[in-house]
């Protein structure tokens, strides 16, 4: 029974651990090579329900994890962070006036979570608003993952997934 018990528990482990967004600081993005990916940043306060439900609910989705883990470069943002660092050549301040300000690398982001996609040159490229359960994220994911959100509107996108995109991306995804 203890054998059977250790078993399970190292495969929820495992699988636990497999299901990880890999994030890294924007200090370290703003030094990395990503090659041909694409910037995935995560902009959250540390007062956000909807941000820690994304991280609980649908960030730990194995399927949202790989795809982030293998397409992306993915960053987490505190809006409200206190640190100075350079990205695309620009140097970005934490806000003056203390607690609850917003950062500079933050300014236009209109609510939390928000979702900023940017090229590998850090330039934007598509803003994400909101919370979405893993199922709509994976959508969302592969429509830039895969390079289709420069072949189809993503109202088209929606509706066609399941049936004629979803087989394909889940065969790349098990190689």
């Amino acid at each position: 029974m203890k054998r059977t018990l250790t078993i399970i528990a190292t495969v929820l482990l495992a699988w636990g651990l497999a299901a990880q967004v890999q994030w890294h600081t924007i200090e370290e993005a703003s030094t990395a090579n990503i090659g041909s990916r694409l910037y995935f940043v995560d902009f959250y306060t540390s007062w956000c329900g909807y941000c820690k439900k994304m991280d609980r609910e649908t960030f730990t989705d194995p399927t949202v994890a790989k795809i982030l883990n293998r397409y992306f470069y993915s960053v987490k943002f505190n809006a409200e962070g206190d640190n100075t660092f350079t990205w695309g050549g620009h140097t970005y301040r934490p806000a003056s006036g203390g607690r609850g300000k917003t950062h500079e690398f933050a300014r236009g982001v209109q609510g939390y979570p928000t979702f900023m996609l940017y090229r590998a040159d850090g330039t934007p490229l598509q803003a994400i608003p909101g919370y979405s359960p893993a199922t709509e994220f994976v959508v969302i994911l592969w429509y830039f993952a895969s390079g289709d959100c420069d072949k189809y509107p993503f109202n088209l996108y929606q509706k066609m997934f399941d049936r004629e995109i979803r087989p394909t991306m889940e065969k790349e995804l098990k190689k």
